[in-house]
């Protein structure tokens, strides 16, 4: 099983980490889809190849042929979307927030999977990034959609210990070259 081999990689500094690994995975309370559409979308925002490479294959395993394609999408929009709303809100000059968008961004529309799940991950991505607009705009839509708070902070949690576990390994393999 990958998640057990990058769980072993963690060093015994990050023992926390392993452990959440271990719980925000394998006992979220998440429906299947949710769970690992939202691993697989903060796998690739972590931009950990080491954390992709063991994540994506279960990930795979347990998501239907769309919500794979939707998880990646999430994952692909939001990278743009968050560094453009991040920049616009970051910016002082308010009226940057009155320009049209101008960016292609129909896969939200019409995420082929449902709208509350590709949600989720898009809120899990932003997490990840650092928009606090874009985590705003995707809570609203997933607490209006009847998702309850645990839902959407489990998603956070799984994005939270990904990113933690991203950059820890990725840290150790530079340190281990020196």
């Amino acid at each position: 099983m990958a998640l057990d081999e990058l769980k072993s990689a963690v060093p015994d500094f990050a023992k926390d980490l392993k452990l959440n690994l271990g719980s925000v995975i394998g006992n979220s309370e998440l429906p299947q889809q949710q769970l690992w559409g939202t691993v697989l979308a903060c796998a690739i925002a972590s931009r950990s190849p080491k954390v992709l490479r063991e994540l994506e294959p279960e990930a795979k395993a347990n998501l239907s042929a769309e919500a794979y394609t939707a998880a990646k999408a999430a994952a692909a929009v939001m990278a743009m979307n968050n560094v453009f709303y991040r920049t616009r809100h970051l910016l002082s000059d308010p009226e940057y927030g009155n320009l049209r968008a101008g960016l292609r961004m129909n896969v939200i529309g019409k995420p082929g999977v449902e709208k509350v799940d590709f949600e989720l991950w898009s809120l899990a991505v932003s997490a990840i990034n650092g928009c606090g607009q874009c985590l705003d705009s995707h809570e609203q839509v997933l607490r209006k959609a009847g998702v309850d708070r645990e839902t959407i902070q489990e998603a956070v949690k799984i994005a939270s210990v990904i990113q933690a576990v991203g950059v820890t390994l990725d840290a150790e393999a530079v340190l281990a070259e020196q």
